[in-house]
């Protein structure tokens, strides 16, 4: 029986119930790090460390229990108890999630540091991912069992149906769940469908059984749900210990909370402050320094943190006449419309003003005004989203939509006083990055640094006369900026010590859209301040040369495939099994590469990247399927895709180079709803593929039913945990896409050449 007329024999119940699986792991895979990132105050970093975990303790599961499926005389309940547990450890889950910063934080708002976050991953995604793990070794085994199917075929369709539930899972997440539920309520409802289906396979068709089903809907719908507000706000008040929580909301770019500390409010997205209210010291400061640069400012960009009183502050000039305000996230004016009426309500009904929800640079490729002042009002580069904003390539867009004499302006958090070494280096690369662009700039010291950049000779003023000149002449009210602290933050011997300290130097580098190593200093200053370890260890591996960890690479590959030739006794399961962990690698650096290359043109837009997703889970399926109708040399067709996943990353680069030279309205939007999904489901289908291939040379000759069908999954979640941490806190943010393509493309070449050679030396098997 080949793959194919099993999966078509199983029954409609199975085929849900294995389905199921992918589409559970991707929906509280979602939840949850959506969950872990508001805990980690939307460091990024903590990203890669929270993917690893995740993928770890799966691989763990499917590896070490799968043991146990191997073993078990009645494999429906097996999967049956596994179904009822994630049913109840998903939801607990959320709630774990929330209440372990309380653990770790002494302080209401402290940061948590690296290792906290190491061990708060660790240990609450734990069991819900060690069952998860599990369930698909023992999916398999019961598939194995139905369909009275070998190990590999069976591990091969489980694989590919997990790929279609997590497939629509991801859809569903993106599309509709987080839109208009609660992390819990979503959770709630993917343990009601976990426990419908533990009662489908465990109990025989029957009215019985219908009853049980009758009962858990209702049990759910009638009572379990409307109820569950109460648990979210105990949950909630955990996450939110120190602070009176206003409000929340769900958005498809974040999680928004509102809170109340001392007669302030602040508006958090994702644990990451982006303004309060009242602050007239920052919307002071994020638009006046920038206006008075200008001598007659009339059309104004403001990109983010506008809501917080900035908006205000700037239509105090005179001179403006338009004030175009961007803001990605519409939910943040929502709450604000709520939050601050007060505020945002006269700012609103002015007619010079005008809101657009939009990405930043997508705005500005896109509208046709000149612009007097572009001012980015966004926080520093912490994440790759940001990180775009700060750019070459983005210095450059703004060029373009200057009037000759427009200036841009922005700041970065810095220092009254003393400016370390880690903090010199990212204020040097930003500036470097700032002049390769515009010929004059001028900076500001102070406890943030206001950058001012023009094209034109004459434009800036250096001097705190000349802006005072210009504010008296405005008659601008103001409480900080104001005549006794201007001469203070332009006092001109502090103002040549800032210059000589982030004077750019021949080793300092200039950060792009795919080489963002701006977000890399960002996140070694964070780590800066929770101990000079830290600090020791993100100082050592940015001075690796990308010359010497290619060659260690090398040599490190070389030595274990060498080693694995000479000792293994069956080298074509070797050579399978180092092919699948190469793969989850390089898919996992694939999807990365995709995801971040789309950001870094088009911005954070929602819609296309849950079509990359999609799309992605769809190649990997489709992959899938075709893999398993391939009967014949299957070894030296595992080479052949090592060698397509070593070309893919290069090709990837090149085609994201080429489509960010698009200029024009269609061929950006051809590009971003044709070319990237067809990419997306190319990669996926490198992967798919290659499994059920995998899975027949690895487990060839062993016996079916001692063998642990969970095995080759683990390796291959094992290659991509190692390549989420790499790719996401290293490779990427350090040598930028085209080096870490070049180096997934040496880590492929390996296991390509010893799948080569075990091909050559034994018959493949038929």
């Amino acid at each position: 029986m080949d793959y194919r007329e099993s999966i078509q024999r199983a029954s409609g119940t199975i085929r849900a119930v294995l389905c199921l699986i992918g589409f559970t792991a991707v929906i509280s895979q979602i939840v949850l790090m959506r969950e872990l990132i508001v805990v980690f105050s939307g460091n990024e970093i903590s990203l890669g460390l929270m993917l690893a975990s995740w993928l770890l303790w799966t691989a763990l599961g499917s590896s070490v229990f799968g043991r146990v499926a191997a073993g078990i005389g009645n494999p429906r309940r097996l999967v049956s108890s596994l179904e009822v547990l994630i049913a109840i450890v998903f939801p607990s889950t959320v709630v774990a999630v929330r209440a372990s910063k309380g653990m770790f934080q002494s302080l209401p708002g402290e940061l948590l540091g690296p290792g906290a976050m190491f061990l708060i991953s660790l240990s609450v995604l734990s069991v819900f991912c060690v069952l998860s793990g599990w369930l698909f070794a023992a999916g398999s085994r019961l598939f194995a069992g139905e369909m009275d199917t070998s190990t590999a075929e069976a591990t091969g369709a489980v694989y590919l149906m997990e790929a279609i539930g997590s497939g629509a899972g991801g859809i569903a997440a993106s599309l509709l769940l987080i839109r208009y539920f609660t992390s819990l309520e979503i959770a709630l409802f993917v343990a009601l469908l976990n426990l419908l289906a533990a009662s489908a396979i465990l109990v025989p068709p029957s009215a019985h059984r219908n009853a049980i089903i009758a009962g858990l809907v209702g049990l759910f719908v009638f009572l379990i749900f409307p109820n569950s507000f109460r648990l979210e706000a105990i949950s909630l008040a955990k996450l939110w210990q120190g602070f009176r929580l206003v409000a929340t909301r769900n958005s498809v770019y974040g999680s928004l909370a509102v809170v109340e500390t001392e007669g302030s409010r602040t508006v958090f997205e994702n644990g990451l402050v982006i303004f309060n209210v009242p602050d007239p010291a920052a919307a002071e400061e994020g638009v006046h320094y920038a206006l008075l640069e200008h001598p007659f400012p009339k059309t104004v960009l403001l990109i983010g943190g506008g809501v917080n009183g900035s908006l205000a502050q700037a239509l105090q000039h005179p001179s403006v006449q338009r004030v175009d305000y961007v803001e990605l996230d519409p939910t943040i004016i929502d709450l604000t419309r709520v939050c601050f009426p007060n505020e945002w309500t006269p700012i609103a009904a002015d007619p010079r003003v005008h809101v657009y929800n939009a990405d930043g640079r997508l705005f500005l490729k896109s509208t046709e005004v000149q612009y007097d002042v572009i001012i980015l009002n966004l926080p520093d580069p912490q994440t790759a989203q940001l990180n775009r904003f700060y750019t070459l390539e983005f210095f450059r867009e703004s060029a373009q939509r200057l009037a000759p004499a427009g200036i841009l302006a922005f700041r970065l958090t810095a220092a009254e006083n003393y400016i370390s070494p880690e903090l010199a280096e990212f204020l040097r690369c930003m500036n470097k990055t700032l002049r390769s662009v515009f010929p004059y700039v001028v900076t500001i010291p102070g406890d943030t640094v206001h950058f001012f950049a023009a094209k034109q000779r004459g434009i800036l003023v250096a001097d705190a006369q000349g802006l005072l000149a210009r504010m008296r002449s405005r008659r601008i009210q103001t409480s900080y900026v104001r005549e006794y602290y201007i001469p203070f933050r332009m006092m001109p011997d502090r103002m040549a010590d800032l210059e000589s300290q982030i004077r750019p130097q021949p080793s300092t580098a200039v950060n792009h859209d795919f080489a963002p190593i701006a977000y890399y200093y960002d996140v070694a200053l964070w780590s800066a301040r929770f101990g000079g370890a830290y600090r020791r260890f993100f100082r050592a591996i940015a001075q690796v040369t990308f010359v010497s960890l290619a060659t260690g690479v090398i040599i490190l590959l070389g030595a274990f495939s060498a080693i694995s030739w000479w000792l293994s006794a069956n080298k074509q399961r070797t050579s399978a099994g180092f092919c699948v962990v190469a793969m989850g690698s390089t898919l996992i650096g694939l999807e990365m590469l995709l995801l971040l290359g789309f950001q870094a043109i088009y911005g954070y837009v929602y819609h296309q990247l849950a079509i990359l997703i999609a799309a992605f889970m769809a190649g990997m399926a489709f992959g899938s399927w075709r893999g398993m109708m391939r009967k014949h040399r299957e070894v030296r067709t595992l080479a052949l895709l090592q060698i397509f996943a070593a070309l893919s990353p290069l090709l990837l680069c090149v085609l994201f180079v080429a489509i960010a030279l698009f200029h024009s309205r269609l061929g950006l939007f051809l590009a971003s709803q044709i070319v990237f999904p067809i990419l997306a489901l190319c990669c996926g289908l490198l992967g798919g593929y290659q499994f059920p291939l995998a899975s027949r040379v690895f487990f060839a000759g062993s016996d079916q039913k001692a063998s642990n069908p969970g095995t080759l999954y683990a390796l291959d979640l094992t290659g991509a945990c190692v390549g989420a941490v790499l790719f996401s806190v290293y490779l990427l943010p350090v040598f930028g896409f085209l080096k870490t393509a070049v180096l997934l493309a040496v880590v492929n070449l390996a296991p390509a050449a010893l799948a080569s050679v075990s091909a050559s030396g034994t018959a493949a098997p038929e």
